[in-house]
């Protein structure tokens, strides 16, 4: 039996492709999503991945969630922590609630998710955490200062909680992708798309395929040297 992987945000987008490479390799996984339930019943129905409903922000939904999947599939071994949103605006016109959502999902997660299944991992002598950060986290992006703010957090969350974990061989690492194909970023006007894509040496938008390959590399049984470190895919657009 492969190993139980968690991916929130499973069901569509990056996380959905992360799912699907996960299962096609022999995990077990669990896909995590928020709130479209055709988008994950469907989704359910094409891959034969189940998936689980909760705000991953909240703490409670977060332990109840996690004693399902693991009465479901087992012990969770593998967190991918994925979830993300946006509530774009530049600070004299963000709203609290803009920067409270955005820190709920994309920061407070990955705290729920590593804090709830880190005893087990301990336990078992095994663990992989990977945090999906953002080269909007590295470098700032103008009008995302909530974004940028939580998925700068990821990356000293990473660091701090891999000294914490290595001793038991659990790793934890983050992924930093850039513009990637996505219904988010092709909701982007043209215009504003072309100067994005223009700024990308190797000259397109990135793939799901390309991040879903990072997490590979990063779980993999035999990736116990690698820990703290944030693997930065680009395409070159920031070297940091």
């Amino acid at each position: 039996m492969g190993r139980v992987a968690l991916v929130t945000g499973g069901t569509r987008g990056i996380g959905r492709c992360i799912s699907e490479t996960l299962k096609a390799a022999g995990y077990r996984v669990a896909a995590n999503y928020g709130g479209n339930v055709e988008a994950a019943t469907k989704f359910t129905e094409e891959t034969g991945i189940p998936a689980y409903k909760w705000d991953v922000g909240n703490w409670a939904q977060c332990e109840a969630a996690v004693a399902k999947i693991t009465q479901d599939l087992g012990p969770i071994e593998i967190v991918v922590n994925n979830a993300g949103i946006t509530r774009d605006a530049t600070l004299h016109r963000m709203t609290y609630q803009m920067w409270e959502e955005v820190i709920h999902t994309n920061l407070t997660s990955c705290f729920n998710l590593a804090r709830l299944t880190i005893d087990s991992m301990r336990e078992r002598g095994f663990g992989r955490i990977v945090n999906i950060g953002s080269i909007n986290g590295q470098a700032g992006q103008y009008g995302q200062v909530n974004y940028a703010a939580a998925k700068s957090g990821i990356h000293g969350f990473t660091k701090a909680l891999a000294q914490e974990g290595a001793a038991k061989n659990i790793t934890v690492n983050a992924i930093a992708p850039g513009y990637v194909d996505t219904d988010m970023v092709r909701a982007v006007p043209p215009a504003v798309l072309e100067k994005i894509i223009a700024k990308i040496p190797v000259g397109r938008l990135g793939r799901a395929d390309d991040i879903a390959r990072g997490v590979m590399f990063l779980i993999a049984d035999n990736a116990d040297f690698i820990t703290g470190s944030t693997l930065s895919i680009n395409g070159g657009q920031h070297m940091y």
